[in-house]
């Protein structure tokens, strides 16, 4: 049912003596969870690991078939979350999620935009607020991303979830009113806008206080 396989191995150890032997060998400890079994304690190859999802048109939503020893051997599995070192980034641990074929999941799904709207040609600017979609459907029918079109946008228009088109059964999670991404003025247009704005506020009620020319002291 995978897209592509990951091998991994059980792990008996636990613990910070255990993982660090885990790295040292090139390998970081996992966990397969899910569809109603209990954890497992697993180790695989973190380089293997982000070169399938980096290659892979799916990314983070990749379906992965576990091969090697014991009983998870021919499980799919979703990458539900990697854990990274603080500074150098490198992989720590991985969770799997183990799937049904006939089961719904809940994943997110990214938010790619398309087209130059009008509004950035008169001077606004791109704002993308919402970058995914939490979406539910079957592991088969996860979409690769969604195509936000900006074309029609001019400045102060936004494009909404609910103007996504969602493929054949797919369910939608997000909020359907949040918005995806609207066109604005610059910032500095905006404050450059307001500080005339308050000068001329400013003029304006100098201007009512100054006494006419030719009145009584």
């Amino acid at each position: 049912m995978g897209e592509v396989s990951i091998e991994v191995a059980l792990r008996d150890g636990r613990g910070k003596q255990s993982n660090r032997k885990l790295r040292a060998a090139g390998r970081i400890p996992a966990v397969v969870y899910g569809h109603g079994n209990d954890p497992v304690a697993l180790s695989l190859d973190p380089v293997q690991l982000e070169r399938k999802i980096r290659a892979s048109h799916a990314g983070m939503n990749t379906l992965f078939d576990l091969t090697g020893e014991g009983s998870v051997s021919g499980r799919t599995v979703l990458v539900k979350s990697l854990q990274r070192e603080p500074v150098r980034g490198g992989l720590v641990h991985a969770d799997l999620y183990e799937i049904s074929v006939s089961e719904n999941l809940q994943v997110s799904v990214p938010i790619h935009l398309a087209g130059e709207a009008a509004g950035v040609v008169m001077g606004g600017v791109i704002e993308h607020v919402l970058r995914e979609l939490e979406i539910s459907c079957l592991p088969g029918s996860i979409p690769d991303e969604f195509v936000a079109d900006v074309s029609s946008l001019e400045v102060g228009d936004s494009l909404h979830v609910s103007d996504l088109a969602l493929p054949q059964g797919v369910e939608l999670v997000t909020d359907a009113a949040l918005s995806v991404v609207s066109v604005i003025l610059p910032r500095a247009t905006e404050t450059q806008e307001a500080e005339e704005t308050q000068e001329e506020t400013a003029e304006g009620a100098e201007a009512d206080e100054k006494p006419e020319e030719g009145a009584a002291d």
